[in-house]
């Protein structure tokens, strides 16, 4: 009778065997993206291209479909991005800096506050925008996303000033530093690994919003890659997959160059242990 294999190594197969079904579950979408955008009879079947091709690039690749929309992202999520960091880095400071016993309950509340669902406050959110003459404009819409991920930017950002020695502030202090001067050129300096963190987690949230532009943003030209995205999705349920596919990949290109680009940054890490010694 064969013998049955130890507890310990059924248990790590198991695991091993659960992680390759996840594993799968996020690889098949991504491999059906990659396959669908070079073949041009592509339906939902996971199946190697026929006669592989181009031609669902180039017909994507117009100022209608993919360069404008595009443009309107970049500019929309990369300024409400630029907006996010700068005021999560202002409203950290004191939370993380000065001791008081409204701090917890305070973060509690901004804790609170991102776990409201955007449709919950669309609705007064509209009648405001047309109220003060910002629905349809790029910088109101840019305000409304740059805002909903304020309260969660807050908590990131207070969490990676918390690993900055105060005892750094205080030699620039001496030096005559105002307190700005000191986030400015020695807090945010050294957390350039958590800036990063909050600017990518911010920029891939803005990017995937669809709902937000699609409620605030009426002239198609303004409209964003994340809501142009529709075109792609004919009437009766026909959809154009291979157009789709070929999209969907240039549609992902900016998240992943920004990532590629400050990935060693976020791996560099913080490295703080020598700057308090001596």
């Amino acid at each position: 009778m064969a013998t049955l294999l130890p507890r310990r190594t059924r248990e790590r197969l198991a695991v091993d065997a659960g992680l390759l079904v996840v594993a799968a579950a996020f690889a098949v979408p991504l491999i059906w993206l990659v396959l669908a955008s070079v073949d041009p009879k592509a339906s939902l079947r996971v199946a190697l291209p026929g006669s592989p091709s181009l031609d669902n690039f180039d017909k994507v690749l117009t100022d209608e479909i993919t360069f404008t929309p595009m443009a309107n992202s970049l500019m929309l999520c990369g300024g409400a991005t630029l907006l996010t960091v700068g005021c999560a880095a202002l409203a950290a400071y004191p939370l993380s800096r000065y001791r008081s016993r409204f701090t917890r309950p305070y973060l509690l509340t901004v804790l609170f506050t991102t776990c409201l669902p955007v449709t919950a406050v669309m609705v007064p959110v509209y009648g405001l925008f047309v109220q003060v003459n910002l629905i349809d404009t790029m910088y109101g819409t840019g305000l409304f996303l740059a805002a909903s991920q304020l309260p969660f930017a807050v908590w990131l950002m207070k969490n990676f000033m918390d690993g900055v020695p105060e005892i750094l502030e205080e030699a620039a202090w001496t030096d005559g530093a105002s307190r700005f001067q000191s986030l400015t050129r020695v807090v945010l300096p050294l957390m350039g690994p958590g800036i990063a963190v909050v600017a990518i987690y911010s920029f891939v949230i803005m990017w995937g919003n669809f709902f937000v532009p699609f409620m605030l943003l009426l002239s198609p030209d303004q409209l964003p890659a994340s809501v142009s995205i529709f075109t792609f999705f004919g009437s009766y349920g026909s959809v154009v997959y291979g157009q789709l596919a070929a999209f969907s990949v240039l549609y992902s290109t900016p998240v992943l160059v920004l990532y590629v680009l400050i990935a060693r940054r976020l791996g560099g890490g913080f490295t703080l242990g020598g700057a308090v010694k001596g």
